[in-house]
């Protein structure tokens, strides 16, 4: 009786085993999924800190419509909580197929591939955004 419970026992385990690993590759079939819809149509920014080092919430992805404003009002069309982010800090504007990023008259500047902008600037596919504690890449598949 007690080899039966045994083998009984064994075999769910093995079972609950490969369930949980079967969930596993299940949420990360789901989450590639979710992001190449978005990575494959239009231009995008990609954070590049860890997002559990950061304080406030971020998305791993923004896409970019013909205008994005960044900040930190619920006004904006991407809301960062950054307490280094200004209340309307950045625009990134689309004209004749190529996207353009102005700072705002941000206290603590917008920076693209580590140099201060003052005005207004295209952006090229790979470029670093940097404002407050976030960076960014564009990405461009265009």
């Amino acid at each position: 009786m007690f080899n039966f419970l045994s083998l009984v026992f064994r075999y769910l385990f093995i079972l609950v085993i490969y369930l949980f690993i079967f969930g596993i590759i299940h949420l990360i079939y789901q989450d590639i999924k979710s992001m190449s819809g978005v990575m494959d149509n239009y231009p995008y920014l990609k954070l590049i800190n860890r997002k559990d080092s950061l304080p406030f919430k971020v998305k791993e992805v923004y896409t970019l419509d013909s205008t994005v404003t960044i900040g930190r009002k619920k006004e904006n069309d991407i809301v960062i909580k950054d307490p280094y982010i200004s209340n309307y800090h950045l625009k990134i504007t689309l004209d004749e197929e190529n996207f353009f990023i102005e700072d705002l008259d941000s206290i603590n500047g917008t920076y693209v591939n580590g140099d201060r902008i003052i005005d207004v600037v295209k952006l090229e596919n790979g470029d670093r955004i940097k404002f407050g504690q976030v960076e960014f890449l564009y990405v461009s598949n265009v």
